[in-house]
This record gives C-alpha cells, sequence and structure tokens, in this order.
C-alpha cells in the first residue's frame, strides 16, 4: 500500500495525570506533572456542561484543545469520534435498572449512552455541518478511528478531526472490560500542511505483524486499562522527536506511522 501522507496541525490529550499536551511533553523530559482536574469541556455552554456525562465532556475538552491549536472553524471541520466502550457507568446503570424496575428507564440516559453522544453533543455545541462518524474497535478503536480519519482527509481533501477517548467502568463491565482510568486524546489532521502544521505523518498499512508498539515506560500509568491510550506511543512521537511507531487498528493488521516533527 501506498503510504498516507498527512500533517497534525493539533493535538488534545487529557489524563488524570496529564491535562493538556503540553502535560505530556513536560512528562517526558523528566519533569513531574501536576494532576489534572477533571476535563473542562470548555466549548459546552453551560447548561449542556452540566447536563453532560463525563465521557462527552471528555471528548469535547480533547477535541477543543485540538481546535484551539489548528485555529479551523468548527463549523466545516468534519470530525471522527471514537470509544472502545462507550459510556460505561451510564450503561451498567441501564442494565441494572432494567434487571430491577424496567419502566424506571431515563430516554435520557439512554440517549447518553449510544456512541455518536459524543459526537452530537460537539456538532450542536459548535454548529458543525461538516461529516460526523463514530467509530467503535475494541482494543483497535485507534488505529481504525486513525485510518478512518486518514482516509477521509485524503479522499475529501479537508481537514478533519479525529477524537478518542474512554471513561472508567463500574460494575460488571469493569470486571469485563478491565477499562480502570479515563483517558482522552485528538489529533487535527489535515492533507496539506498550514501555517500551524506541528508534524508530518505518513501512514501505511503494516506487511508483518509484529506487535503494535508499546508505550514509553514514563506513560505505563496512562497506558493501562484503557484502550484509547493505544494512541500513546504515537502521541509521544509528536511530543518529542519523532520516528516511527506501530498502531494495531485490527486483529493482526497494525498501522506503520512515521513521524516527523516540525522545527
Amino acid at each position: 500500500m501506498t503510504s498516507m501522507e498527512l500533517h497534525v496541525e493539533g493535538i488534545g490529550l487529557w489524563s488524570p495525570r496529564l491535562g493538556d499536551f503540553a502535560a505530556l511533553r513536560a512528562l517526558l523530559a523528566g519533569e513531574a506533572p501536576a494532576a489534572s482536574d477533571a476535563p473542562i469541556a470548555a466549548l459546552l455552554p453551560a447548561n449542556e456542561r452540566r447536563r453532560a456525562p463525563g465521557s462527552v465532556r471528555l471528548a469535547v475538552e480533547v477535541a477543543g484543545q485540538a481546535l484551539g491549536m489548528g485555529g479551523y472553524d468548527p463549523t466545516a471541520l468534519a470530525c471522527v469520534f471514537a470509544s472502545a466502550h462507550g459510556d460505561q457507568s451510564i450503561t451498567d446503570e441501564i442494565c441494572a435498572t432494567l434487571a430491577r424496575a424496567p419502566t424506571e428507564l431515563s430516554p435520557t440516559r439512554f440517549h447518553h449512552s449510544v456512541h455518536n453522544a459524543s459526537a452530537g453533543y460537539w456538532t450542536i455545541a459548535t454548529g458543525c455541518r461538516a461529516p460526523s462518524s463514530a467509530v467503535c474497535a475494541g482494543a483497535y478503536t485507534f488505529g481504525a478511528a486513525l485510518l478512518e480519519a486518514a482516509t477521509q482527509a485524503l479522499a475529501e481533501q479537508r481537514p478533519v478531526l479525529l477524537v478518542c477517548s474512554d471513561t472508567a467502568g463500574s460494575g460488571p463491565l469493569l470486571e469485563m472490560t478491565g477499562c480502570s482510568s479515563a483517558f482522552g486524546c485528538a489529533l487535527l489532521l489535515t492533507p496539506v500542511a498550514g501555517a500551524n502544521a506541528l508534524a508530518r505523518l505518513r501512514v501505511r498499512m503494516a506487511d508483518d505483524c509484529p506487535a503494535p508498539t508499546p508505550a514509553p515506560a514514563a506513560l505505563r500509568d496512562e497506558a493501562a486499562g484503557n484502550p484509547c491510550a493505544a494512541a500513546l506511543p504515537l502521541l509521544a512521537l509528536l511530543a518529542t522527536r519523532g520516528g516511527v511507531c506501530r498502531v494495531g487498528y485490527a486483529t493482526a493488521m497494525d498501522l506503520l506511522v512515521d513521524v516527523e516533527v516540525a522545527d
């Protein structure tokens, strides 16, 4: 496969230890990051922010960070939102309600449980009328979403916002998924380098199938227990000097991503 060449013009990141991409850079430079507050999701109106579940606030927070770096008009920005598990806490609550008292099930809680809830909140809050997608691929969610966003950006010759996030599980779902902490990231991908270009990516499907690149040792706390943290090897390259990493997008199928950081 011929490699796909893209550019990164915005990066968002949030975990309980890292509040943004600058905090990741500081950590990898050997500095101790301060504990980050809960995701703010400042782009949501105050009423919607209070109403939105944690999964939505996390996705909107990292999307807003990437948008702020890139400086693009969100009303015309195509987006790909990805989550391996959706909102596990709400899903657990819905399952418990169905088992105990089905008639008490809240339509609003069901609305918040679907995988495109974050995309819906984002497009309404920003007035976005461009295409939006919701991707779910289990442990391979980030890789599958990266492939989707890259393909859209090049096929349509337009910038695409990629957002990948999962919150911690609860109840029996946590026992099944093992997703014990929150992690979210966002990349603003463009087919042509703009004034704010941070890096160039060359992405191609790998012919062989060794294991995907692990996260650096300093990021093991973020990497543990959250499938969206599969983005960390790529984010680490973006935060340092570039290089090459492998990102899984399906069983025994990887993307080779060559990162060239802008001077």
